[in-house]
This record gives structure tokens, sequence and C-alpha cells, in this order.
């Protein structure tokens, strides 16, 4: 299933081999991936978000720094997060059905999130983070316009110093997810995309075990906004 992230892909409608998605395409297509699918029947379903939370915690980042981690809807990484103490959270996703799953999730402490219902390529931040978190996002903008957008956004957004970790697929991961294409990137495709004011501090490759046990290969890389 190299080529595939959602179980059962040929229960999912292929009307739309979308190449270039606008911002209605995009937020259509994942409220109805996050409207019909319980989060473990998506490939990147994690019960905890090991990695993540271990390059967190390894950088000098204090509890009331702002982090955002985009595209989360649906993650736990938000749960990783207050368990620690970390009291700046915010939450983007654009489909507001992977943003419910985690307030649902969340209970009470949904309170102490920002939830942010929005496509990245079109985010204003209305602060500046201390981190970003990226886990399967930038791989989906395939328009080369899309990726300078995000680009942008994430310069307005990041303060000057402040951590970038992004998670993409790697060179030999699948090609497609979700019924998209996506781009597969080693760590200089990253850095000629994200531009050289972005330093690049490790990477480390990653492989995810499916809930259907199938292995996917990620790239993990840690940048520093200069």
């Amino acid at each position: 299933m190299a080529y595939s992230c959602i179980q059962g892909l040929v229960r999912f409608r292929r009307t739309k081999h979308i190449h270039l998605m606008n911002t209605a395409d995009r937020a259509q297509h994942w409220e109805q991936v996050y409207s019909t699918r319980q989060p473990d029947e998506l490939s990147w379903y994690q019960v905890e978000p090991v990695l993540s939370c271990s390059i967190l915690s390894g950088l000098p980042v204090q509890k009331d720094d702002p982090i955002i981690d985009v595209g989360g809807g649906a993650s736990r990484l938000v749960d990783c997060l207050l368990a620690r103490g970390y009291s700046d959270i915010s939450v983007l996703d654009i489909a507001p059905a992977a943003l419910d799953l985690s307030r649902q999730r969340l209970q009470e402490q949904a309170g102490n999130v920002t939830w942010i219902e929005q496509d990245i390529t079109r985010f204003s931040a209305v602060q500046k983070y201390v981190v970003w978190h990226d886990r399967a996002v930038f791989h989906f903008l395939t328009n080369a316009d899309d990726r300078l957008a995000y680009r942008k956004v994430l310069y307005q957004a990041l303060k000057p110093g402040g951590y970038l970790i992004i998670m993409s697929f790697a060179p030999d991961g699948p090609q497609r997810c979700s019924g998209l294409n996506v781009v597969r990137y080693d760590a200089d495709m990253l850095q000629t995309e994200l531009g050289h004011e972005m330093e690049l501090l490790e990477t480390q490759n990653h492989v995810h075990r499916t809930p259907w046990g199938s292995d996917q290969s990620f790239l993990c890389a840690v940048f520093r906004l200069l």
C-alpha cells in the first residue's frame, strides 16, 4: 500500500485526481475525509506522537512559548503538549470536522487551546510563534504557488530564532496519500523550498507504521528561522 494513505482506498471517491487544488477543493476534500472516517482508519494516525514530542523536548523552548500545530486537527500532539505543561498552543486545520474530533476528545481541556479553521496558504497569524509544527501538510502542496504562499505565511508567523519541525514523505515514501498526489522530499529539496533564511539544524529518517500495518517513509527536519 505504498501508493495509498487510506485503508480501503477503493471505497474513496476517485472522480477527482486533483493536481492543483484551490482552497475550496482542499476544504471539501479534508472535511469529507474526517467526516467519513474514524481517526484510526487514517494512515497518519498515531496513538502518541512520540517523535514530535521528543524533538520538541530537545529544543530550548519555554512552557509559555507560543506553539502552532499546522494541520493538526485530529492529531494527539496537542494532548502531549498540554500534558507537559505547555500553555500557549494553537491548532490549525482546514477541516472543521478534524478540529471537532480533538475538541471532543479533550473535553474541558479544549478551552486551553486556540483552534484555527483555515487553509494554511491563506493564514494570517495574529501572533508570532516560537515553534511551528507540520506533520504531513507541506507534502500535499503540489502547486509551486501554494508552496510559496506557505513559505510566506511561515516567515510572517514564526519569530526570528523560532523553530520549524516539519515531517514530509521521504523520496522512498508514498507517491499518493488520501487519493491525492504528494511531493516527496529529501533535506536539500526542503531547504530549497523553504529558503536559506531557514537554517537546517537536523534531519532524521522515520518509518511510520500505519494502523493497518504498512510502513511509510518520512523525512523529519528541524529548521531555525534566522
